[in-house]
């Protein structure tokens, strides 16, 4: 599967990209006409030690299914993510 990651005003460590992608590549079991993902990730301006903002757009036939996370890491973000989009899938494949 395609994943284009997109830092909102900071640059991404490879580690982190490689991450999202092996994680992402996961979905693929889940439901085979995956298109492609985007993965947004933004820092948040607050005092909260949860400042990571992930957002995770997987493109499918006909919509895209959308996951927004905020954690302490990009990585518990992404994680966190994984599970919702896992259900979606199976949802949508089992309704086609």
């Amino acid at each position: 599967m395609k994943v284009h990651v997109h830092p909102v005003d900071f640059t991404v460590d490879h580690k982190l990209v490689e991450f999202i992608q092996k994680k992402l590549d996961k979905l693929d079991n889940f439901y085979d006409r995956i298109i492609e993902a985007d993965v947004h990730l933004k820092l948040d301006n607050t005092t909260t030690k949860e400042n990571k903002i992930v957002e995770v757009k997987v493109h499918i036939p006909g919509e895209s299914l959308v996951v927004k996370k905020q954690f302490k890491t990009f990585e518990e973000g992404i994680d966190s993510a994984i599970t919702p989009l896992e259900r979606m899938l199976l949802k949508h494949k089992d309704k086609h």
